[in-house]
């Protein structure tokens, strides 16, 4: 598998949390690490065994110059990697507990990646070899330079036979719904695999999933299928991922997946597991991870789902953006070894 080359796209950020469950700045120390969506998905491919590259811009300084450091440490080839701007974006991450929820507090204005010149990364150079891109909608939201690049990746990708998926995570934070849609409706059309929740379907595409409630842990299957068939139909992609998050409580989570392959008309549903949460950030991009990584293996459509369901489920138990988790391990929760127990 160490053949097969992927290439993700997105901003690393510096990440600072209290301990433990504190609030933010309940006591003087804050933990700090590296976390993104695409770069969590790189990092997942890299554990995974696979040629993982990741594009991004860093300040040339003594933060930028850790962070390289840290994704060096996590196996991903950083050649495509940029220095230049002035400072790392960063997000405050406060992780809650029972019935109060965590929180994430983004401070990325002007960061380096923000302020990218979309000409300045040589795609088809980037792209030679390489079997699957990834990106998110993280990305375009942080300004028109990013948004650029994004689809000048996405068309390079396109050009030279490169796979490509795209998880929409809608940040409400760093954009509107209006300027979301605008952005992401024509980039989705480019897209063969297409990642979301709930949410980021509705706000992001504007496709609504008529039914359920993620805040109540109900959710209705049917709303989700339909949701799926109209995306495919609508934009052309041929899969559609979608997470199912029951929001039970902030330290205990229904988490299972749903994938629509528009090709075959066929829905395949994941196994639920039941998470008593360690650190729910990079959930979402482990599942995409394991899904990227299962499909590359060639492992068929149900077989694959499990698996990324089940690598997501296991980073949630993981401190930190980054998933740990080897292929063995996922493969053993992903065949029913979910008792926990110790191992000797």
């Amino acid at each position: 598998m160490k053949s097969k080359k992927t290439v993700t796209f997105g901003e690393l950020l510096l990440r600072l949390s209290p301990p433990g469950f504190e609030r933010l700045f309940q006591s003087p120390t804050l933990g700090a690490t590296f976390g993104g969506g695409e770069a969590n998905v790189a990092i997942c491919l890299a554990h995974f065994g696979l040629d993982s590259h990741f594009a991004t811009r860093l300040p040339p300084n003594a933060v930028g110059d850790a962070a390289l450091r840290a994704l060096r440490a996590e196996g991903v080839d950083v050649r495509a990697v940029q220095r230049g701007g002035s400072r790392m974006g960063i997000y405050f991450a406060e992780m809650g507990a029972s019935q109060r929820p965590s929180m994430v507090v983004y401070d990325r204005a002007h960061s380096a990646m923000s302020e990218l010149d979309p000409s300045s990364f040589r795609w088809p150079e980037l792209l030679r070899g390489a079997a699957w891109f990834h990106t998110t909608g993280l990305t375009p939201a942080l300004g028109p330079g990013p948004a650029e690049c994004t689809r000048a990746a996405v068309r390079a990708a396109r050009e030279h036979g490169v796979t490509v998926s795209l998880d929409l995570n809608y940040r409400r934070s760093l954009w509107s719904e209006s300027a979301a849609q605008e952005v992401m409706r024509p980039l989705v059309r480019s897209v063969d695999v297409l990642v979301a929740n709930e949410e980021d379907l509705q706000t992001a595409l504007g496709v609504p999933v008529t039914r359920g409630s993620v805040e109540a842990g109900r959710l209705d299957l049917g709303a989700y299928e339909t949701a799926a068939q109209q995306v495919v139909a609508e934009y052309g992609v041929r899969q559609v991922a979608i997470t199912l998050r029951e929001s039970l409580s902030a330290s205990d989570n229904g988490w299972s997946a749903l994938l629509y392959d528009g090709p075959s008309k066929t829905l395949h549903r994941a196994p639920r597991y039941l998470i008593r949460l360690v650190d729910r950030i990079g959930g979402g991009d482990s599942f995409a991870g394991g899904l990227i990584f299962a499909q590359l293996d060639g492992r068929p459509l149900d077989h694959a789902l499990r698996f990324a369901v089940a690598a997501s489920a296991l980073k949630q138990t993981i401190p930190g953006d980054f998933n740990r988790a080897s292929v063995a391990e996922v493969e053993r929760l992903a065949a029913g070894d979910e008792g926990g127990r110790v191992r000797r």
